[in-house]
């Protein structure tokens, strides 16, 4: 009986440990989770019911600007949502993008940087534009510096030989690859990214012909992308931000080593540290917008006076607000010529007589939204 009660007492000991070093844990997520908030101020956006501890994790899935569309339907145009104890403000209409990229514009130019980025470290955090925490006198000079220095109109115009050269190589291996099948995307990539290497160090950084193997410039900045995308807790949970549980920090390394204040938006609170974004897919598929927005039409484009550097929010393929991107002067140039070389030069067909309709069009989520298998075409170069 003695040994029966001591293994049935050691049984309960076991049981116990992991509890007792569980309740800590629980009791900082429930102390997130409950922060007051002023009953003065108006409440947050609405949204799906969040789950304790996770949040609405659950409801992002495998396609979180697919799912985020999908809640603004149901929940309206301005959402929030819990993930983890982060709070995320999602906009997916033209009102909300203008309030949030132009109207509040200074109190939410501030960034999120993920935890895994070497640009968190406050030793580098200076020399990041990109992933500024906010849009302070540091961040002011070097958007000054890359408006005078780098897309200045003059300086564009004066990197017209090589971005041609570039692109007149890009029109030669494609010439060379006539009959054969090729990665478009990865043609591009290497002339693009070769250029701006020309245009910063002389140099070309990328083959042709170099695929996506991992030790490759192309495979290395997916790589680094890829983990810089991919969910950290620590991000999800920002008391854990001192801990590196999933070793992403290690692994972004081994590749070479966010609300600034409370504001209103439509009426709604927006709390100082929110995740605020503005759901561009949603946007660019809306039919209230947009007639047939799934169809291919770019002929909608030829007469209408859409701007699309920032003026008009149905449409911000470079962003907008003091965030834009500062490369798009040199961005439209770039694909004007490289696009038109594309169609210009050669007839484009698909493999194994495969028709347009059979294309896998799923796309892949991640720093910039790609198609889950790359398009592969034959070129033949015209008469």
């Amino acid at each position: 009986m003695e040994g029966m009660a001591s293994t049935l007492l050691s049984g309960e000991t076991y049981l116990l440990i992991p509890i007792l070093l569980l309740l800590p844990f629980l009791f900082l997520i429930f102390k997130h989770i409950r922060k007051p908030f002023p009953s003065r101020f108006p409440p947050l956006p609405p949204g799906p019911y969040p789950w304790p501890i996770i949040g609405n994790l659950l409801h992002m899935g495998k396609k979180p600007h697919v799912a985020l569309a999908q809640l603004g339907q149901a929940h309206g145009p301005l959402i929030s949502l819990r993930l983890g104890t982060q709070l995320l403000i999602v906009g997916s209409s033209p009102a909300a993008a203008t309030e949030i990229l132009k109207i509040h514009d200074r109190l939410l130019c501030g960034r999120h940087v993920p935890h895994v980025s070497y640009a968190k470290s406050l030793d580098h955090n200076h020399l990041s534009l990109g992933w500024t925490f906010e849009c302070n006198e540091r961040w002011k000079f070097l958007r000054t510096l890359c408006r005078t220095e780098l897309f200045a109109p003059k300086i564009i115009d004066a990197q017209t030989n090589p971005r041609e050269k570039k692109v007149k190589e890009m029109v030669g291996f494609l010439c060379s690859k006539e009959g054969e099948v090729v990665r478009v995307r990865e043609v591009v990539f290497a002339t693009i990214f070769n250029f701006l290497g020309n245009i910063f160090v002389s140099e070309d950084f990328i083959t042709f012909d170099g695929g996506e193997k991992d030790g490759s410039m192309s495979g290395l900045l997916r790589r680094i992308i890829e983990l810089w995308t991919t969910p950290n807790i620590s991000d999800l949970y920002p008391i854990l931000g001192g801990f590196d549980l999933q070793g992403l920090n290690k692994k972004a390394m081994e590749c070479f080593r966010r609300i600034c204040a409370t504001c209103q938006v439509m009426n709604y609170t927006i709390p100082k540290d929110s995740q605020v974004i503005v759901n561009v897919w949603a946007m660019g598929r809306d039919p209230a917008i947009w007639e047939d927005p799934l169809t291919f039409k770019p002929e909608r484009f030829l007469n209408s006076d859409l701007d699309f550097k920032g003026n008009d929010f149905e449409f911000v393929p470079f962003g907008g607000g003091r965030r834009i991107c500062p490369g798009l002067p040199m961005a439209v140039r770039q694909i004007h010529l490289t696009l038109a070389s594309l169609i210009h030069k050669f007839e484009w067909s698909l493999p194994h007589n495969m028709q347009p309709n059979q294309l896998d069009m799923n796309e892949k989520f991640g720093l910039t939204l790609q198609k889950e298998h790359p398009l592969l075409l034959i070129p033949k170069l015209r008469m």
